[in-house]
């Protein structure tokens, strides 16, 4: 039986990217460069632990942001982070660093020696849509006290 290569679903990673810049851009909000938002991840009666969001450069047409998480199990594994860019011209955000591994091809042939699936870009930003979207949903500001 012959093998069909995988072909970039361009369509759905676009949708992806334009509907994670309206997310981040929710949680952001009129951030600036080097300000951080720290929002806890709670559900009825469970902590899910603290999403964490850092604006690492901001440009007129771009910014990058660090997303993280921290949580119960930080002792045991590390929690995700990412690097995202957004990018307002266009209205849309891509991840561009996951795990501190930084750009993905928009397919892979498998196997391969870093054992990336053939459609990990679209994944990891399925990923963070799906992560964002938890956020927005669960998520409650923590108030951090102002310095004078």
């Amino acid at each position: 039986m012959a093998r069909t290569a995988y072909v970039t679903d361009l369509k759905s990673l676009q949708g992806e990217c334009s509907a994670n810049y309206l997310r981040l851009v929710r949680l952001v909000g009129d951030m600036e460069a080097g300000q951080r938002r720290d929002i806890a991840l709670r559900g009825d009666k469970h902590y899910f632990g603290d999403l964490h969001l850092y604006i690492q450069e901001q440009a007129p047409y771009t910014t990058m942001v660090d997303v993280s998480q921290t949580g119960p199990l930080d002792t045991v594994l590390e929690g995700p982070r990412m690097r995202v860019h957004l990018y307002h011209d266009v209205r849309m955000a891509e991840v561009t660093d996951f795990q501190r591994e930084r750009h993905f091809n928009g397919r892979y042939r498998y196997p391969n020696a870093r054992m990336h699936q053939p459609d990990e870009k679209l994944q990891l930003n399925r990923f963070l849509g799906e992560w964002l979207a938890h956020g927005l949903a669960h998520g409650h500001t923590i108030d951090v006290p102002e310095i004078p």
